[in-house]
């Protein structure tokens, strides 16, 4: 099987969309409520906020068969070098595999002059925090998050390059 990292593209929104509440559904299942889960699923991955995040943001995706099986979004590199990884998400059955980290990869050379990456990630969300650890990234710090009225304990952390 033949993997193609590429741009994001209009025509991909809708399976990317299934990519997102796919992945939150499998990896957030029994830490976020299924509720608050749909809600925010629905309101950060709409059509609309899907165009804004094309427009204002680099979004990848990975691409099997002509299928798509994950994306990455990355906001643009800040004066300072800096970049915040908003998201990489996987369909489960694709997880383990080095897609996450070809994604990674990719968007490391396409963003010019970055320095450090940062991501946060929900201490309970053990494959995150294994991906990131295993990436190299490093914990700057621990916090609750406010999610919707349920407090997340969530885990900042950096890739410095």
């Amino acid at each position: 099987m033949t993997l193609t990292i590429r741009n994001m593209e209009y025509g991909d929104i809708k399976q990317v969309q299934i990519i997102a509440r796919t992945s939150w559904f499998a990896t957030y299942q029994g830490i976020i409520p299924t509720e608050i889960q749909k809600k925010f699923l629905a309101s950060a991955y709409s059509e609309e906020m899907m165009k804004k995040r094309l427009e204002n943001s680099i979004l990848l995706v990975a691409e099997m068969e002509e299928q798509l099986v994950g994306f990455a979004n990355f906001s643009t590199v800040k004066n300072n070098g800096e970049v915040e990884l908003h998201a990489i998400y996987l369909m489960p059955a694709y997880q383990g595999k080095g897609i996450g980290t070809s994604l990674l990869d990719k968007g490391i050379q396409k963003l010019q002059a970055v320095k450090e990456i940062y991501v946060d990630v929900e201490k309970e969300n053990s494959i995150g925090r294994h991906f990131y650890d295993a990436k190299g990234f490093q914990e700057v710090e621990e916090f609750d998050d406010n999610f919707d009225g349920h407090i997340l304990k969530t885990i900042r952390m950096v890739l410095l390059l």
